[in-house]
């Protein structure tokens, strides 16, 4: 009986292993002519391009928190909120606020839910003054933050990321500054991530 088991596991596992193999550059991920060099060579760099307005994105985070969470430390994690326009830029002003106050953790998904279940539309100073006062910032907190050099300079430098990664659409995701991935490529929201565990795994080798 145990043979037989054994015999099964391994018929079911060669599929896998063959859809990872399936895998193609220019099918269903995009190899970028020029590679985008990283600071951090010493981890496997994960970009995910995401804005808080995006349907798609908001989908998405449930399964791409889960999968962050399952990485170990040789791969780092880093969402870049893209500006396609400037109605998506106090969004993108509002990740890298909570970034450099420390409370991206209590105020990353209430604003995608602010956004997509509450319907509400922080477009300027005040309105996203007022959301994370509602999350324990002081408006002179805020204020620091919102004034800083250090967020011109995250804006500055996740819309030159975005730009030579020729991201488009979102969400999308960058490894290591070689390959892009996106739903559509791979099929699926959940296909993107199997397509970039295997490129991580490419990078990791």
């Amino acid at each position: 009986m145990l043979k037989k088991i054994g015999a099964i596991i391994t018929l079911v596992s060669l599929p896998l292993f063959a859809l990872a193999a399936d895998y193609q550059a220019g099918t269903h991920y995009i190899v970028l002519d020029e590679p985008i060099k990283a600071s951090n060579t010493e981890v496997v760099v994960v970009n995910e391009f995401f804005g808080y307005t995006c349907p798609h994105c908001n989908s998405f985070e449930s399964q791409l928190h889960h999968w962050a969470g399952e990485q170990t430390d040789a791969v780092a994690f880093m969402p870049v909120p893209v500006i396609f326009g400037r109605s998506w830029e106090p969004y993108a002003k509002a990740y890298f606020i909570a970034l450099n106050l420390g409370v991206l953790e209590q105020t990353h998904q209430a604003m995608y839910d602010a956004v997509h279940i509450d319907e509400r539309r922080m477009t300027n100073r005040k309105a996203l003054a007022s959301f994370f006062a509602e999350h324990g910032v002081s408006q002179a907190a805020f204020d620091r933050a919102y004034d800083s050099f250090d967020l011109q300079n995250k804006l500055r430098q996740g819309s030159r990321l975005a730009a030579s990664a020729k991201i488009t659409g979102v969400p999308s995701m960058l490894v290591n500054g070689k390959y892009v991935v996106n739903a559509t490529l791979a099929g699926s929201n959940e296909g993107m991530l199997a397509v970039v565990d295997y490129l991580v795994e490419l990078e990791s080798q």
